[in-house]
């Protein structure tokens, strides 16, 4: 988990210095302080202590214990995002309701989910959520990364009750789009290979979802072998189903500042979960090939010291199932 007090989530920059010039919050302190009169007028909560304090650009998560028992408070200072982020709060009411393992919103004393409310600064846009007790991820355990594979496929089931929004560009188009023109050239083999592949790639049947659009460990909470509970939803977007699934298996492995790829075996145990509920079609079989192969080549970073290289998927290794 998180380290107690003040700390960024993935950036190196200095915690103290960031919190008041993105938040106008002085230090752990003001800030539970602040926290403590926005939930006892809004939520009716009775905080005791501010645990943890985690920043990520100009989102923040703290850990609080209050008279309801510990919860999470997320807030944020980008207005540019309240409308999405309003969206996303009422979205893991409706997973809760269909028994998805999600952290659900405490509603407010009117009900509402989330609460735009004056900050030192500026306004802040806040939900509180429950703590839920649970460890990231582990692709080592091919057991847990089966579970995460299964969750995703009953909750992509959950989210094709919900508007999606506007429809994305189709898959091949944008596929085709980003081998002229955004490919850095650093796997050309495999880009060859992928320009091959996308000449005799199947129409698609579906149509496009809400899909989770950051499915990987540091959103997935395990316990006891189990998903105990899936976070962090504010990167949902319309897509197709099978791209959810091709991204997850590029990124399973990435933590906060531990960015490494998904071994195969973790790879293939996902496929294997989330089919254990629904089958892919054909189609979608070999669109999972060619979608894991590209997300594998965009993910080698400049520099990169092997280890994404290696791993992008040989002519097999996306079409096996465990």
């Amino acid at each position: 988990m998180l380290r107690p007090g003040l700390s960024m989530l993935w950036e190196s920059s200095d915690a103290a210095r960031e919190l008041p010039e993105r938040f106008g919050l002085d230090d752990l302190d003001t800030a539970g302080q602040w926290l403590a009169g926005v939930l006892a007028e809004h939520w009716g909560l009775r905080t005791t202590a501010l645990t943890r304090l985690t920043l990520s650009d100009h989102n923040a998560i703290a850990w609080v214990s209050s008279d309801r028992g510990p919860v999470a408070v997320k807030f944020s200072a980008a207005a540019e995002h309240f409308a999405r982020l309003a969206g996303t709060t009422q979205l893991l009411t409706h997973l809760a309701t269909h028994g998805l393992p999600v952290a659900a919103p405490l509603p407010t004393r009117d009900g509402s989910t989330r609460v735009v409310a004056d900050g030192p600064a500026g306004q802040l846009s806040l939900a509180v959520l429950p703590e839920v007790e649970g460890d990231w991820l582990d692709v080592a355990d091919l057991r847990a990364v089966h579970a995460v594979g299964a969750c995703l496929a009953s909750l992509h089931h959950a989210l094709g009750d919900v508007d999606p929004g506007d429809a994305p560009r189709p898959l091949r188009t944008r596929l085709a789009g980003w081998l002229d023109e955004r490919d850095p050239g650093r796997a050309p083999a495999a880009s060859a290979r992928l320009a091959a592949l996308l000449e005799g790639l199947p129409e698609l049947e579906d149509s496009p979802q809400l899909i989770h659009g950051d499915y990987r460990a540091a959103n997935l909470l395990m316990r006891d072998g189990t998903v105990a509970a899936v976070l962090d939803l504010d990167e949902a977007r319309a897509d197709h189903r099978i791209a959810d699934l091709a991204q997850a298996g590029t990124y399973l492995a990435t933590l906060f500042r531990d960015w490494g790829p998904t071994p195969a075996p973790a790879r293939e145990a996902l496929r294997a979960g989330y089919e254990s509920v629904r089958r892919l079609s054909p189609a979608e079989s070999a669109w999972l090939e060619a979608l894991t192969l590209w997300m594998g080549i965009a993910a080698i970073p400049p520099g990169d010291d092997g280890r994404w290289s290696a791993a992008v998927p040989g002519p097999a290794a996306a079409s096996s199932v465990v």
